[in-house]
């Protein structure tokens, strides 16, 4: 067995790992010294005191501090603002903004913000869901606010559709590849570099694979003009969802999918390598984790992706694996004399 045989070996037992003693001994491996504890401190309030003399922030930045992901309302939100976009017709997003403003208690927030416009927003968020619940009795009350309700729904509907794309243009660079480079162009100018992550969801289809597969390879060309510089590091890249290539992108189809998948991503880093650009595998769910391993050994064993070092890899923080999973890619490039570019995330799950 080899030393990397060994090590996916090693990452494979972690799957199920002991999950009370874990975070344990990792805390203890990660035990800081006094003066480390110092040093972070100092740098926390150095950085807390820039941001402080800096300028006001934005109406929506304080929006966002009090609607965080942290509350029920800010889920609610978020949820919305990404739902919008795939609805058909005004009834069901009628109906969308019933379901996720009305049962939230907005009230809880109100006066909460050092904002004036915040508060405003909050309690504009209370009355609508007051005026779009419904009343369950019956009656002349329910007669009234019924039709309250249907003469101020088109009303609500414009105007939550215009918050909601201010809201979504705090975490959407752009409806589109173009406008995406466009309004990245001013932070580019101060030294920022993107890597542009094609939202969308996972194929169903061989069609939707396809059409996902041209998508990437559209932005990759349209990318490539911001590349001026001959180091990958120093250019924008791309960030590709596996599960976007392939629609039984899954264990179980290991064998089907592996030769198709692997082809496609090729393809695509052929296309990033000749513009100079990384190309970033995204991470997914955890039962995928493996799969996409072999992929990765496969695209840093094909020749005709010798000399390009642009291939990266998102590890999540937060999975039991990502401990062996690092010395894995860490001995893979090793052993193949390869580069990796590896983007470390916090990862939303504690999961296997």
């Amino acid at each position: 067995m080899t030393d990397l045989d060994r090590l996916r070996e090693q990452l494979r037992a972690r799957t199920l790992a002991d999950e009370p003693g874990d975070p344990l001994r990792l805390a203890e491996r990660a035990a800081l010294d006094a003066d480390d504890q110092a040093a972070i401190v100092r740098r926390a309030i150095e950085l807390i005191r820039q941001v402080r003399a800096s300028s006001q922030p934005s109406m929506m930045e304080s929006f966002l501090a009090e609607y965080g992901l942290s509350t029920d309302e800010g889920v609610a939100l978020m949820c919305l603002a990404e739902a919008m976009l795939r609805v058909p017709d005004a009834q069901t997003l009628d109906e969308l903004i019933q379901d996720k403003i009305v049962p939230h208690d907005w009230g809880a927030h109100v006066g909460d913000s050092g904002s004036i416009l915040v508060n405003a927003s909050t309690w504009a968020l209370m009355l609508t869901g007051q005026m779009l619940e419904e009343e369950p009795d019956g009656g002349i009350v329910a007669a009234l606010r019924g039709a309250l309700r249907r003469l101020g729904e088109p009303l609500v509907r414009v105007a939550v559709a215009r918050a909601m794309r201010e809201l979504g243009a705090q975490f959407v660079l752009g409806r589109d590849i173009e406008e995406a480079i466009s309004n990245g162009e001013s932070m580019r100018e101060r030294g920022y570099t993107y890597s542009y992550d094609m939202l969308g969801e996972a194929a169903r289809t061989e069609a939707d694979a396809a059409r996902y597969l041209g998508a990437y390879a559209q932005a990759i060309a349209a990318i490539s003009a911001s590349a001026r510089s001959d180091r990958i590091a120093l250019n924008p890249g791309i960030s590709v969802k596996l599960s976007a290539l392939h629609p039984r992108y899954e264990p179980l189809q290991r064998d089907r999918v592996l030769p198709a998948l692997t082809a496609r991503l090729a393809q695509l880093a052929r296309a990033a390598g000749q513009a100079r650009l990384g190309l970033n595998i995204d991470a997914e769910e955890a039962e995928r984790l493996d799969l996409s391993l072999d992929i990765v050994e496969a695209l840093l064993r094909d020749p005709s992706l010798a000399g390009w070092d642009g291939l990266g890899v998102v590890v999540q923080a937060y999975g039991p694996r990502a401990e062996p999973l690092l010395d894995w890619l860490y001995a893979l490039a090793g052993t193949l004399d390869r580069r990796l570019m590896v983007r470390l995330v916090k990862g939303a799950y504690w999961d296997y």
